[in-house]
Parts: structure tokens; C-alpha cells; sequence
């Protein structure tokens, strides 16, 4: 398991994705399992420094995988669609967001 630290800033980003690269070569593991219970509020550049830890897992042939992230941020990679398997307890989700439509009197049945 990967613990990221509190923030993910570039100066973070480059030992990151060094750990990662290795972890997928030298392990013969498929998946990085990444601890993002530490992390801080999430922002922008967490997302980026996440992002570019999963492009060094695909070069190496793997990919990352966050455990127990908190809801903002899966909202925020969520929100960016960046392509990343998140774990965590279902209770911490937030509700899928819904389309409701309305009928208008007179309309006919479909």
C-alpha cells in the first residue's frame, strides 16, 4: 500500500510516480493501492498529481487504485472524469444524482 501524504504538490508528484513505476515492475503487481485517507482538502492539483500517477501505472502496465478517499474528492474526480477506481465504505458516497422528468396534464402516454 501507497500512503499518499497530507498534500499532492509537483514537488511530491515525481517520487510518486517513481513509488508507482516500481512497485508495478519490480512486484509484478497489476494495481497500486493508494492509502488517500491522509490527504488534505482536496484542490486541482491533487487531482493532476493523481492523474499523473495513473499515467505512470498504465506506461508500466498497472494502474492506481484510491482507498478510502474522502467524498469531496471523489466528487472533484468525479467531476474532472479521471479515470481511477476508488474504494471505500458506500456510506461516504454521496447520492447519485437523479433526472426526473415531469408529465404535464394532456400529454399523451407514451
Amino acid at each position: 500500500m501507497l500512503y499518499l501524504p497530507v498534500s499532492l504538490g509537483r514537488h511530491e508528484v515525481a517520487a510518486l510516480c517513481e513509488d508507482v513505476r516500481a512497485r508495478l515492475v519490480s512486484g509484478g503487481a497489476e494495481v497500486v493501492v493508494c492509502d488517500a485517507s491522509g490527504l488534505g482538502p482536496p484542490a486541482l492539483s491533487t487531482v493532476d498529481a493523481l492523474a499523473r500517477m495513473q499515467l505512470a501505472a498504465r506506461r508500466a502496465g498497472g494502474r492506481i487504485r484510491l482507498r478510502d478517499p474522502a467524498p469531496a474528492l471523489r466528487a472533484l474526480i468525479d467531476l474532472t472524469g479521471l479515470p481511477i477506481e476508488l474504494e471505500g465504505q458506500a456510506e461516504q458516497r454521496e447520492p447519485a444524482l437523479g433526472v426526473e422528468e415531469a408529465v404535464e396534464p394532456g400529454d399523451p402516454a407514451v
